[in-house]
């Protein structure tokens, strides 16, 4: 039997359902087109949002609606 996998919130701890997909990347790591993701649940979308925004990573923020529709990376 196959354990299907819910993608959960990326905030530390956090293991609510995710609902929003924050696109960002690090300039000085990442070529401008490159996103790396991270998953958020309603409640930790604002802080992981104003993490990676403070820095300049956060490019942007769509709804999470189904793991076959998201970039995982």
């Amino acid at each position: 039997m196959v354990e299907e996998l819910i993608p959960q919130c990326s905030s530390k701890g956090c293991r609510a359902a995710a609902v929003w997909q924050l696109h960002w990347n690090n300039p000085k790591l990442h070529t401008p087109d490159r996103r790396k993701t991270w998953l958020a649940c309603g409640d930790h979308r604002e802080t992981l949002g104003a993490f990676l925004d403070a820095r300049g990573f956060l490019r942007e923020v769509t709804p999470f609606t189904a793991a076959s529709d998201a970039v995982i990376s």
